[in-house]
């Protein structure tokens, strides 16, 4: 097997310790075209990236395995799946985002695919990294919302959120992602983000809606560890020109 990169957890732990602020760009495989990666890879590489999130809340095409394997010749950021279901699961990445949907009361994102990821991770050398997900509201009906039959949390309840991410951290989850959902017309709002980053210990990431750099950096701001681009960077490869 290829041999992963070490600790990407502790890495992240120890970038909050340090107040390291982290910027993951997350590739969804039905959007790339391996023809033109060696264009976006430079984009990436000369990105402030700290880590390189791979899937989709559907993944269609058979691509994943190549581009992962692509990506591990020209990027030497941690590749770390961010999967949908089982099927999103590959030994070519470093690590795993190891999601449960909070927000949600759907069995199969709370537990039942999870049941069906384990035997294959433990086929693998994936560093499994626990991740509570919570979807917020973001003006549209976002991917994940309709795929995982479940409603985002409501931006005015404020409390809900919060001890629903409170309740994560004390089941074991060694991340909270707080999302907006790809193509959202809104990010999580930041005084969502400063509330949860306040009363939690573990780092918090924050995706969806983010739409240029002052999001990014009005997120850090906040409270977020790690700020996800996704749709804003699929649409302009010079988002960071």
């Amino acid at each position: 097997m290829q041999q992963k990169l070490p600790n990407i957890y502790q890495q992240i732990i120890q970038a909050k310790c340090d107040g390291q602020k982290l910027l993951a760009i997350l590739l969804d495989p039905d959007k790339i075209d391996l023809e033109k990666l060696d264009q976006l890879v430079l984009k990436i590489n000369t990105s402030p990236a700290t880590h390189i999130f791979v899937g989709g809340s559907i993944v269609q095409s058979t691509i994943l395995e190549e581009l992962i394997t692509k990506l591990k010749q020209k990027v030497k950021l941690p590749i770390v799946l961010f999967p949908g279901d089982p099927t999103q699961i590959s030994p070519q990445a470093d690590a795993i985002l190891f999601l449960s949907l909070l927000s949600g009361r759907n069995p199969d994102y709370l537990i039942e695919y999870h049941v069906q990821a384990a035997p294959i991770l433990k086929s693998t050398n994936l560093e499994i990294i626990s991740t509570g997900y919570i979807l917020i509201e973001s003006g549209t009906e976002t991917a994940v919302a309709r795929v995982s039959k479940t409603q985002p949390l409501q931006t005015e309840n404020v409390d809900l959120v919060l001890a629903t991410a409170q309740a994560g951290e004390m089941l074991g989850n060694k991340l909270m992602y707080l999302e907006a959902g790809s193509g959202a017309k809104k990010a999580v709002p930041l005084n969502i983000v400063q509330l949860v980053a306040q009363n939690l210990k573990i780092p918090v990431i924050v995706g969806g809606g983010i739409v240029d750099l002052q999001g990014i950096q009005n997120a850090y701001e906040a409270g977020a560890d790690l700020v996800v681009i996704g749709t804003a960077f699929e649409n302009n490869i010079h988002f960071f020109d």
